[in-house]
This record gives C-alpha cells, sequence and structure tokens, in this order.
C-alpha cells in the first residue's frame, strides 16, 4: 500500500502536461477552412495608391536555399520550405491595401494561358468563318510595365537550441526549444529600361517547443517497476513563415517606393502640389504653359533609359517625379477645359 501510495504521487507529475496535451490534441480542427494572411491587418493598413491600378507581372518565387527539412539521424529529401513561393507573393499583391495596388496578369502558367488562347482562336476561325464580320477576335494579352522577381534566399536551422529540465528519484521533466530563420528578397524590375527600382529583404524565426514528464522507479527492492512519460510539442509551420516574411516584403516595398517618389498615397499631396501651397499660387495658365521633357519609352536608347526613370500607364516616360506630376495636373485641366 506503501509503494503504491507513492507511484500515484509520482504519477501526479506529469499531470499537467498530460492535460496540456490532450487540450492541444482535441482542440485541433480537421476542418477544411480558409486560410487568412498571419499579417491581415497589416497588408489592409497600407494606404491606398493614388491613381489607377499598377500592372505588375510575377514569372516564378523560387527556392534558392537547397535545404532539406531538417532531421536527426536520417537523411530527409524533403525541402525545408515551400516550391510554391510565387502563390503567396501573387496572394500578397491582390490583397495589400485592401486590393487598391495591384493588377497581377498571369506569367507563371504562361504555357497553359498561350495554349488556350491557341485553341480557342483555332476554334473560331473553324466555326465562325461564314459570320459577317469574321471569327471573333481575341481580346490582347495584358503587359506589365513592372516585374517581381526574388526568391527565397536562406534557411538557418538551429539559430538557437536550448533547454531546461531536472530528475529526482526517478521523476523528471523537461522543455527544449529550437529556433530557426527563414529569408526573403524581393526585387522590383521596370520592363521599360530593365533598371531594379527597389530591393527589399525580410525574415521571420520559426520556433519550434517540446515539453514532456516522465516516470522510471523501481519497487520491491527492485522486483517491480513502474514507468509512465507524457509529453507535448509545437512547431511552428515554415509555410506560415515563409508567407509573412514575403507579405512583410511586399509592405515594405511599397512604403520605400513612397519614399522614393515612385508613387503615392491616395490623399497625400504631390511635390508639386506642397510646392504651389509652400510658395507662391500657381494659375492654370502658368501650369499649362510649363514645357515638360519627356519621351515615350519605346524610343529610348541609350543612355536616355537612365534619365527618364518615371513612367506612366500611357509609356510616357519623364526624368523627374515631378514633371510626371505636372504632366498629370496639365491634363486633367485640358479635360476640365473641354
Amino acid at each position: 500500500m506503501k509503494y503504491l501510495s507513492i507511484a500515484l504521487l509520482l504519477a501526479l507529475a506529469g499531470c499537467t502536461t498530460m492535460s496540456q496535451s490532450l487540450k492541444v490534441y482535441n482542440d485541433a480542427d480537421n476542418t477544411p477552412r480558409v486560410q487568412v494572411s498571419p499579417i491581415a491587418e497589416r497588408l489592409e493598413d497600407v494606404p491606398k495608391l493614388d491613381g489607377q491600378k499598377i500592372t505588375i507581372a510575377v514569372y516564378g518565387f523560387q527556392d534558392k536555399t537547397g535545404q532539406r527539412k531538417p532531421a536527426q539521424n536520417v537523411a530527409s529529401l524533403s525541402s525545408a520550405v515551400t516550391q510554391g513561393g510565387e502563390v503567396w507573393v501573387i496572394k500578397g499583391l491582390q490583397e495589400v491595401g485592401k486590393g487598391s495596388w495591384f493588377e497581377v496578369v498571369e506569367r507563371v502558367g504562361m504555357d497553359n494561358l498561350i495554349k488556350e488562347r491557341q485553341l480557342i482562336r483555332n476554334t473560331r476561325e473553324v466555326y465562325e468563318k461564314e459570320m459577317p464580320n469574321g471569327p471573333t477576335p481575341l481580346k490582347p494579352l495584358r503587359f506589365a510595365g513592372l516585374i517581381l522577381e526574388g526568391g527565397i534566399v536562406g534557411y538557418d536551422a538551429n539559430t538557437a537550441v536550448g533547454g531546461v529540465g531536472a530528475r529526482y528519484l526517478g521523476v523528471g521533466a523537461q522543455t527544449e526549444y529550437r529556433v530557426d530563420t527563414v529569408t526573403v528578397v524581393i526585387r522590383m524590375v521596370s520592363v521599360s529600361t530593365g533598371r531594379v527600382l527597389l530591393s527589399i529583404a525580410t525574415e521571420k524565426s520559426i520556433a519550434s517547443t517540446r515539453s514532456g514528464a516522465d516516470i522510471f522507479k523501481f519497487l520491491d527492492l527492485g522486483t517491480k517497476a513502474i514507468e509512465s512519460e507524457t509529453g507535448y510539442s509545437v512547431n511552428e509551420p515554415v509555410n506560415y513563415a515563409v508567407r509573412a516574411s514575403i507579405e512583410q516584403a511586399i509592405i515594405e516595398l511599397i512604403y520605400e517606393g513612397q519614399r522614393q517618389g515612385l508613387w503615392k498615397f491616395k490623399g497625400e499631396k504631390s511635390d508639386v502640389e506642397k510646392k504651389v501651397n509652400i510658395e507662391t499660387p500657381i494659375s492654370k495658365e502658368a501650369i499649362l504653359n510649363k514645357p515638360i521633357d519627356w519621351k515615350y519609352n519605346t524610343k529610348l536608347t541609350g543612355s536616355d533609359g537612365d534619365n527618364y526613370n518615371f513612367c506612366d500607364k500611357n509609356g510616357r516616360c519623364f526624368k523627374t517625379t515631378n514633371d510626371l506630376y505636372l504632366f498629370e495636373q496639365q491634363e486633367a485641366y485640358k479635360k476640365d477645359k473641354k
């Protein structure tokens, strides 16, 4: 009876860990659900773009690390990070600023898109050739002025490893943790000039922890033994960390572009408007008569491509953002006169 009481008291040492483990197991929901962005509030809080959406293309976002999933005492062939990072890039571009910033065109499945368009074209040429106006033409594919490039460039496993534990008279408890780090780099490239306009790097820690308790005790002069153990572990999903890093890079890309004058937020005054308010009022006539140096991006050659860096949606390129904003103001005044 004495030993039974001791055994029961020893078993209570693992009750706390056991209850935590069962709670985690019971709270697990096996019902499929929509995956919400890990930083959804930050994406929505980005100020809206002042102007029409920017058309942008994403061809791929590859795993550049070459890392395999960390494993002990075995050779793992599974990659440490996702091989489809472009899906999170496209999703982040569509959701940032409540969907007010980017119009993403399909480029990852470009081959399938072209094949399907060719199939439609061939079908119409065969079955609509007798129509008065001939086969119905396909709308042209939309082209992008910007390309988003980059990839997952780093996965550092076990950047921090530690834990704590204790054992007394065959009763022990321990807690261990491990921290990995994933690094993402994104760059924005101008299609007309090939110039890298912006480049951002972000990183996210991936935390894993394991806790457990165990009992191993001999009774009746070593003729009987009691053994019990319990534990649970929590591993932060790598996919969660990669998506959060990509979306944070997109947010930082937008803010950096605003600081460099590539675009402005809705409600924010342009440099020209600020200058008008700070200095002396400028009449509409003075603005309309002010000459502006610009060229179409199709006519830029040689060093001109380095000088005319700021282009609008119609392919007109300017040397400074002030010239671009002033030109837009002139066009707005011309429309008002009509």
